[in-house]
């Protein structure tokens, strides 16, 4: 039989019958008491196997040549098919796989090794033990699947140690990030119920924004909000029919508007400047009759903010119950097709379809009253391009499955890796003014990008967060490093370009986001 030590002839006729059983049965004895009371007997050919004899009986006190032999060859073999761990696991339940960390970088699924008893190579990547996975059990307790000798039970990691990993941080930073229940439904109806007043005041009154509707874009809208609901964006879109668009410095994204044909009492006419209409006059009238409106709201405490330089948004400030500020902005909409520049733009076809494409370039697009910039000022005549409706659509229906993060559905850390690198950066401008130029829609392109080259949900699993997001950081680095951040609708205009951002800003913030990642994010503890 396998694992046996094979007797001469000569010595197996001598010996008698009773003691070769009581041999059979103290090997059997002393491998169990080796390797775990419930460990197989030498030579049983599986888990169910009975030992025959009583396992109480006592040794030999005598043991003839050879049998020494026998008898240690036998518990070497016993002992290892009783353990079962030594070389090769008996049953893959009792343990869960090791998890590997890939080879690359990339975003893709740990791959799933053969159960093994290993250190991994990176701790922090590691998604910690299922807690009901069962234990591996020690001798005295008498359960099958044994250690073998010398195996080290791996201690249960507690919350704390949990928590202090880069993993359990970065979900300690998003938890906190959450906004309160009862913050956003007051924040809510102080917003709505300014907007709405302000909103019907407008419609009622003469003038040349008494058909404005109202359309909420933004991050608190989109559902990354963090922090605090504490600022809002809401368009007041008015539909212009019949217009012209006449790209400006081949920029893509800035354009003059002309009417097509002028009809008698256009409302928009005395806003033209020859055949342009002139986005700093509307936008000044706009802000006008809104500072008007305002004061009409005598039972809250709103006021208008100063206008700011080459700024699309009138904003308010309301101080009770506590400071929220609200961006009105302006917005012409266009049912025509998009500009020419868009053309390559949206880039979604590996990632939500090439249907789900067509669908949004089937919608409107916006205008907004964005001056471009010429060296250090800014010119008043331009609108810029608008798809704010597009990447709140985007944002909810993020994921290749139609049911990702859904009640119910397949969670995952997208939106997680968007709120954290937005407070990084938010946090990043709180210290250091170097940092003035960039934005959170600087953030938000960049991830949509980092979303088209890692289309899959299984790439976003929540369980490895920090790799995740960490990847999210190289790629921004790199963009930045780079100086090219495309927009994620108009390819040919450059985010990152030196005109609008210089190269000494971008250098900064590569340092102070490579300090922050080397030092396990410090400034996410500053709360």
């Amino acid at each position: 039989m396998e694992g046996r030590c094979e007797r001469p002839p000569a010595s197996r006729a001598k010996k008698p019958a009773a003691k070769r059983t009581t041999t059979e049965h103290n090997g059997t004895v002393a491998a169990r008491s080796h390797a775990g009371s419930s460990g197989p007997r030498r030579g049983a050919r599986s888990r169910g196997a009975e030992p025959d004899g009583d396992p109480t009986e006592k040794p030999a006190t005598r043991a003839r040549p050879g049998q020494a032999s026998m008898r240690i060859t036998d518990l070497r073999s016993s002992a290892t098919g009783a353990a079962g761990v030594a070389k090769q696991p008996a049953s893959p339940e009792l343990q869960p796989p090791a998890i590997q960390p890939p080879a690359s970088p990339e975003l893709q699924p740990p791959a799933i090794q053969p159960p093994a008893i290993q250190s991994p190579a990176s701790p922090e990547l590691q998604p910690p033990a299922h807690p009901e996975a069962p234990e591996v059990a020690s001798g005295p307790r008498g359960r099958r699947g044994a250690r073998s000798v010398g195996q080290q039970r791996a201690p249960r990691a507690s919350r704390k140690a949990l928590k202090e990993t880069p993993e359990g941080k970065l979900k300690n930073v998003l938890e906190k990030l959450k906004l309160k229940r009862e913050k956003i439904s007051k924040a809510a109806d102080v917003v709505n119920n300014i907007v709405k007043r302000l909103l019907s005041r407008m419609k009622n009154r003469e003038s040349e924004f008494k058909d404005v509707q109202q359309l909420n874009t933004g991050s608190y809208y989109e559902r990354v909000k963090i922090s605090a609901p504490n600022e809002f964006d809401v368009m007041f879109k008015l539909e212009v029919p019949r217009i012209l668009l006449e790209e400006y410095r081949n920029t893509g994204a800035f354009y003059l508007v002309k009417f097509k044909r002028i009809p008698r009492g256009n409302p928009l006419s005395h806003f033209l400047e020859g055949e342009i209409l002139s986005a700093s006059k509307m936008l000044s009238k706009f802000r006008e009759i809104i500072k008007e409106e305002v004061k009409e709201i005598k039972d809250s405490d709103v006021c208008v903010e100063e206008e700011k330089p080459g700024s699309p948004a009138v904003t308010l400030l309301i101080r009770n119950p506590e400071e929220i500020s609200v961006d009105i902005i302006l917005a012409l909409e266009s049912k025509s097709s998009w500009p020419i520049s868009t053309k390559e733009g949206l880039p979604i076809k590996n990632w939500l379809g090439t249907k789900m494409r067509t669908s949004f370039r089937q919608k409107p697009f916006y205008l907004v009253p964005k001056d471009a910039k010429v060296d250090n000022s800014f010119q008043g005549k331009t609108w810029r391009l608008s798809f704010s409706h597009i990447e709140k659509d985007i944002l909810k229906n993020h994921g290749t499955e139609k049911t990702c993060c859904e009640v119910g559905g397949v969670k995952c850390c997208r939106k997680d890796c968007l709120k954290l690198m937005k407070y990084l950066l938010e946090q990043l401008k709180k210290e250091y003014q170097e940092l003035e130029a960039f934005c959170s829609y600087h953030v938000k392109t960049a991830i949509f990008h980092m979303w088209t080259e890692h289309p899959q949900d299984r790439e976003w699993d929540p369980k490895h967060l920090s790799r995740c997001f960490d990847n999210f950081l190289t790629f921004f680095v790199e963009c930045l490093r780079t100086e090219k951040l495309v927009h994620y609708f108009i390819p040919k205009f450059n985010l990152f370009s030196q005109e609008l951002i210089d190269q000494k800003s971008k250098e900064f913030l590569i340092g102070k986001i490579e300090y922050e990642r080397n030092n396990g994010f410090p400034i996410f503890d500053k709360f």
